[in-house]
């Protein structure tokens, strides 16, 4: 029974997990520019992922297996936004502009 029960969270979790990583892929297929594709990606795919990684915790019956996924989670969750942030720094700082229709560009300021 609770086998079951653990079966199905971990279904919800993948289900979940993948329609969040869908998001992200279609942001980076239809948004504009560098900026929000990036965004896309690094919030819903790191939700996406971070998903799938909480179901593999709930499925496993090893606890050393659970942890190593919640440590994975963990580092995903701390990394990938910040890795995405300094890329998108660093893009504008090579000559990447915003697309026109971005009404407020804080990074003008910084010029």
């Amino acid at each position: 029974m609770m086998l079951d029960i653990l079966s199905y969270v971990a279904g919800l979790l993948l289900v979940v997990g993948a329609i969040f990583s869908l998001a992200a892929a279609i942001g980076i297929l239809r948004l504009p520019d560098l900026y929000t594709r990036m965004h896309a990606a690094s919030k819903t795919g790191t939700l996406g992922s971070g998903l799938a990684f909480l179901a593999i915790a709930v499925i496993a019956m090893d606890g050393s297996v659970a942890l190593r996924a919640l440590a994975g989670f963990l580092f995903f969750l701390l990394t990938a936004p910040v890795s995405a942030h300094l890329l998108a720094k660093a893009a504008y700082a090579a000559g990447y502009r915003p697309s026109e229709i971005t009404r407020v560009n804080d990074m003008e300021k910084d010029k």
